[in-house]
């Protein structure tokens, strides 16, 4: 092989190298240089006994708070109205509840 058939290959897979290394920086730089905290999600869950309600629910979770936020909550995480909870179904229930 000639010098300047090596040359250009060497060329070649420099600049691919850099046009990939290009590609990943800007991702890489915008996860690694954010200056904001990340924002935990904490969950749990809640299995439906026989006689439970959202409200009943609401309660047990927040004793001392007003229900209705709870209630409004459980019911838009899991896609239920008031009255579609069955026992043995499990609910999603934020930990900020």
């Amino acid at each position: 092989m000639s010098r300047t058939r090596v040359r250009r290959r060497r060329l070649t897979l420099g600049l691919s190298l850099t046009l990939v290394a290009a590609a990943w920086a800007d991702p890489a730089v915008r996860v690694l240089g954010s200056t904001e905290d990340p924002v935990r999600i904490a969950r749990s869950s809640y299995v439906v006994r026989e006689g439970d309600t959202l409200w009943s629910i609401a309660r047990r979770l927040a004793p001392d708070g007003d229900p209705r936020p709870i209630v409004d909550e459980l019911a838009t995480a899991n896609g239920v109205d008031a009255g579609s909870i069955v026992p043995g179904q499990t609910l999603v229930v934020s930990a900020g509840s």
